[in-house]
């Protein structure tokens, strides 16, 4: 039902007006037109306004709050990017809060202390080899990351073991270029 079917409703049962074909009844479907439109646009600017369920302006919003974009595509994960990046405090930098911000930017790495003082291991675990858009991944990593800590990025491919594993026939292999090959992994 529209604002305007809603107000006539309400003036109906009073007997005193005629609501139809009338410059009163006119008067109220314009009226009405405008506050549907309004109901809208509200409900728009209360969806953008939630991080949760924003969008599109919303997001971008947000997103103009910090130095760099997250690495996220879809609206859903920028979504849970910022709000990752708005939780960042003096207490997230245990490895388990790094990670859960990384993951919450859409950047597919872990964290792990190394065995040298001040130092963290960056892992791309489901990654073989370097990951596409790996220097705006680690612009990200490095920003999210304490400043006084030496990052190291560890890159992982594929073992000759594997390789043999898979009982490839020359043709098969002649296809495939040497950065394929170290990428193979299941």
């Amino acid at each position: 039902m529209s604002y305007a079917q809603d107000m006539k409703a309400l003036l109906q049962p009073l007997g005193v007006y005629r609501l139809d074909q009338s410059c009163l009844g006119a008067e109220l479907e314009c009226v009405g037109e405008a506050m549907d439109r309004l109901e809208k646009e509200l409900e728009r600017v209360q969806r953008e306004m939630n991080l949760v369920t924003a969008r599109e302006e919303g997001l971008d919003q947000v997103a103009r709050l910090f130095a760099r974009r997250p690495a996220a595509r879809q609206p859903e994960q920028m979504a849970q990017a910022l709000a990752a990046l708005t939780r960042i405090g003096g207490d997230s930098f245990t490895c388990e809060a790094m990670n859960h911000t990384l993951a919450g930017c859409g950047v597919n790495a872990r964290v792990r202390e190394s065995q040298q003082f001040n130092t963290v291991e960056v892992r791309f675990p489901d990654v073989a080899g370097i990951p596409e858009e790996f220097e705006r991944i680690r612009v990200l990593v490095e920003e999210i990351l304490p400043a006084h800590l030496l990052v190291r990025y560890m890159f992982w491919y594929q073992t000759w073991r594997q390789m043999e594993e898979r009982n490839m026939t020359w043709r098969e292999l002649q296809q495939l270029r040497w950065d394929d090959l170290e990428k193979m992994v299941e």
